[in-house]
């Protein structure tokens, strides 16, 4: 039984020399696995943080009747102007869409496909109960305080 009792103390050190071998490798696996995760989630909050509240939704959607007159209107004195007003009018479409939480084709759409996805977008709109148009006989904010 001499050999058994010998034989404890070389397992035993046999494990600690794995244990002592491993962790260093253990150790930069969890930290190469785990350290992007925490570092992005303090980044999030990060963001978060200094994120500027959204402006409220009234206020988006006056935005977007005001700028979908403007492009109708098709009185622009330049092509730069036209796509100007077109760009912030789907931009607003876009802002207006996450606010109500609608899928927008317009987000995803290039080229030529942006006119037929600026329909679609406008469409999800409406149908989310959002009018671009304001209903007949509804009185426009006056200007100056004159009506």
């Amino acid at each position: 039984m001499a050999g058994v009792a010998g034989d404890r103390p070389a397992l035993a050190g046999l494990l600690i020399f794995v244990v002592i071998a491993l962790t260093p490798t253990v150790v930069l696996w969890a930290s190469l696995r785990l350290l992007p995760a925490i570092v992005a989630r303090i980044a999030e909050r990060r963001r978060a943080r200094h994120r500027p509240t959204a402006p409220p939704l009234e206020s988006v959607v006056a935005d977007l009747r005001r700028l979908r007159r403007e492009v109708r209107a098709r009185e622009h004195r330049t092509h730069v102007r036209r796509t100007a007003v077109l760009a912030a009018y789907d931009d607003v479409l876009i802002d207006v869409c996450r606010q109500v939480d609608v899928d927008a084709p317009l987000a995803t759409a290039e080229g030529h496909d942006r006119v037929y996805a600026r329909l679609l977008t406008e469409a999800a709109l409406e149908d989310a109960g959002i009018a671009l148009d304001p209903p007949p006989g509804a009185r426009r904010p006056d200007v100056g305080g004159q009506q």
